[in-house]
């Protein structure tokens, strides 16, 4: 009997098929502390490319968007946690995020990118760089990469992009290592004449990934094929045109 049942139950289902959660209200996390990306305007209000974004995504997919203000530490475990729904703050699509998270299609693929004070050089070699203090962001694609190719460096991990360039500023830091649009809003064009980007743009997908997308919990397939969509018609229709032209003067969708 009881093999009877299920049987008409899986039957049922194939016929009907599963219902899929109707999303109405969509939560994202966004860091507030990286710009031009996101950050916190006087009236403590979350603003940058990744927060009109969001809004446009949310828009296009007619949901409710609660914004949640969320340090880049917890953003993980906060979606695992079901804080919050998705993450967009500039996470790239890694393998080694891709076993614990899922992720849409990228919205966004800027290269990394290392910064110094004028004049200061660079070989990327573990050679070179033994001893020297480098800053980064604690658990980014960033951190992984001088953490995998350059051992005798001094690697310096931070809470915050601001913070790494707070450091380098002081000297505690000889070398950055960050997002180049972060690195050009936040360090070059706040310092005119002080520091600059040096050596390639490093875009490697084993440590940087396929770009940034829109992190989810594996399983919400279904908010997942709504911001892909999402992605495609912001691009298609010229929205995502215009809230880039308001940041960049390139497209940091990349190729």
């Amino acid at each position: 009997m009881k093999k009877l049942l299920l049987s008409a139950v899986i039957a049922s289902l194939m016929v009907t098929g599963v219902q899929a959660k109707q999303w109405k209200e969509v939560r994202v996390a966004i860091e507030g502390a990286y710009p031009p990306f996101s950050s916190v305007d006087e009236k403590g209000e979350l603003q940058g490319f990744d927060v009109d974004i969001t809004k446009a995504l949310c828009e296009d997919m007619q949901v409710k968007c609660t914004l949640v203000k969320q340090d880049w530490d917890g953003m993980i475990p906060g979606l695992l946690a079901r804080k919050f729904d998705a993450i967009i703050s500039t996470m790239d699509i890694t393998a080694e995020r891709k076993k614990r998270i899922d992720f849409s299609e990228k919205y966004q693929h800027v290269p990394a990118h290392f910064a110094a004070k004028k004049g200061t050089q660079l070989e990327l070699t573990d050679a070179f760089l033994k001893g020297k203090n480098i800053g980064v962001q604690r658990a980014t694609s960033m951190d992984t990469y001088v953490t995998d190719n350059f051992p005798s460096a001094s690697i310096k991990r931070y809470g915050s992009a601001e913070d790494v360039y707070l450091d380098l500023k002081s000297g505690r830091v000889d070398y950055v290592l960050a997002d180049t649009a972060s690195l050009i809003d936040g360090l070059v064009k706040k310092n005119p004449g002080e520091f600059e980007l040096i050596g390639p743009g490093l875009t490697q997908t084993k440590w940087f990934g396929e770009g940034a997308g829109v992190a989810l919990r594996k399983g919400d397939g279904d908010l997942k094929a709504m911001f892909n969509k999402a992605i495609k018609d912001i691009r298609a229709n010229g929205k995502y045109k215009e809230i880039n032209d308001k940041y960049f003067d390139f497209d940091v969708y990349g190729e």
